[in-house]
């Protein structure tokens, strides 16, 4: 009989398996030079998704090569997820929404909506930021320092999910939605001539991006905004709890 390792996934991260494995237990050919992480990343599983293995009941790395016959449990990440650098992100060009609305928390948020696969992989290793994804195969590239699969494909659900996940430092309405620059509050003499005669007359706190010189005010939009702010505040502090 061929020599085979007997892998359990967490429920978790069934999600990623084949329909035909998402009972979570299943056999994969064992050899001498498959690594942990190259047995469960064969499976769809992302080692980003992934908490500390166990072979045979026992903690180990993720280069380690296993022996036939062995057990190998796979868990998911211990929540909020530690990452080994201050807390920024970088989105692949599917995630714009989920992009603008982390920023109107005010978290660092990068993103272009022209980058392929190997410039994001190199930007959030130079950056160190945590990329964020639906896209498996970039998530399971050998170096990347940290990065999340983002399974929603509702820009609410995703933004909840990466709360959930982190629970990050919220400080909101300090970074420009479109570019991510740090916004500075100013008064309306300094942006009067940006302004259309009718914001002039109706709002008097402004503030400027100096990336982009974008000017922001509490208008139209202003009660859809607060609520995902007010939202966002909750979650994370149910998730802190």
């Amino acid at each position: 009989m061929e020599p085979t390792l007997e892998l359990r996934f967490a429920p978790e991260l069934r999600f990623f398996l084949a329909p035909r494995h998402r009972g979570g237990t299943l056999h994969a050919r064992a050899d001498s030079t498959s690594t942990l992480a190259h047995v469960v990343q064969s499976h769809g599983v992302p080692m980003t998704e992934v908490g500390t293995l166990l072979l045979d009941g026992r903690p180990a790395g993720p280069g380690t090569i296993p022996a036939p016959g062995q057990t190998v449990d796979v868990p998911p990440l211990p929540l909020p997820q530690a990452v080994p650098f201050p807390l920024r992100f970088l989105l692949d060009v599917h995630l714009g929404t989920l992009a603008r609305r982390l920023r109107l928390l005010g978290l660092d948020t990068a993103y272009d909506n022209d980058r392929d696969d190997p410039s994001l992989f190199r930007q959030a290793n130079a950056e160190e930021r945590v990329l964020l994804t639906r896209d498996r195969g970039l998530l399971s590239r050998a170096g990347l320092r940290a990065g999340a699969h983002v399974r929603n494909t509702r820009p609410e659900e995703q933004l909840r999910e990466v709360l959930h996940r982190f629970a990050p430092d919220l400080d909101p309405w300090t970074r420009c939605p479109a570019c991510n620059g740090v916004l500075v509050h100013t008064d309306k003499g300094q942006v009067a001539g940006d302004l259309q005669e009718g914001t002039r007359a109706a709002y008097d706190a402004f503030a400027r991006c100096p990336a982009c010189e974008r000017v922001y005010w509490p208008g139209a939009h202003h009660s859809h905004l607060a609520r995902i702010v007010r939202q966002a505040q909750e979650e994370v502090s149910a998730h802190r709890a």
